[in-house]
């Protein structure tokens, strides 16, 4: 393939191809879901090797649900009509990322700049709603107070929750634990460049 096919495959243009090419800059994971979902190898465009693995195969790929809620990093309302896609992702990309089944995993997007520098504006992340108890503190999580979703670092002291920011501008909020919802702890962060 050429260098143009690859960066209409992956939506993004020649430049930034050529970048990730010559290793100037990263690919992005969404980049990389894009070639793997058009069955090209993304090991391959990373390395130049290929994988031990054919990659466009169906026992390979797995499902994903990705939906439109966007977590706010600050808040957003969470109280209105969910629409729901499948992703199509490599198993072996899944895998490298977490032992969880791809039925608990959801794909959803960041909203606000609450959580910058870790979690920007639109990042897609992925929510593993196995993990619906808060065992580990200051780990990223997505929950929900009310109506009201976002995605935030949290502490917790005997009855007291402490969400954090790692914006240094946005102060820390506190909730009683009876109060929030886990959705999951967000365990993977994919960022468009």
């Amino acid at each position: 393939m050429t260098q143009l096919q690859f960066a209409e495959l992956g939506s993004v243009s020649k430049n930034s191809q050529i970048a990730y090419e010559k290793g100037g800059t990263p690919p992005s994971a969404e980049y990389l879901l894009k070639l793997e979902n058009h069955g090209v190898d993304a090991n391959y465009v990373l390395t130049g090797q290929r994988s031990n693995q054919p990659v466009a195969t169906d026992e390979n790929m797995v499902e994903i649900e990705e939906i439109d809620l966007a977590y706010g990093l600050g808040w957003t309302y969470a109280d209105g009509h969910i629409e729901v896609r499948q992703h199509r992702v490599a198993r072996s990309f899944l895998e490298s990322i977490t032992s969880t089944p791809a039925k608990m995993l959801t794909i959803a997007r960041g909203l606000g700049d609450s959580m910058t520098p870790t979690l920007q504006d639109g990042d897609m992340v992925i929510i593993d709603r196995s993990q619906r108890t808060i065992r580990e503190q200051d780990a990223i999580w997505a929950m929900t107070i009310g109506d009201i979703a976002m995605i935030k670092r949290v502490r917790i002291r005997g009855e007291k929750v402490t969400l954090l920011s790692d914006n240094e501008r946005v102060p820390a909020d506190e909730a009683h634990h009876e109060e929030i919802r886990v959705v999951g702890r967000v365990i993977f962060i994919g960022r468009k460049l």
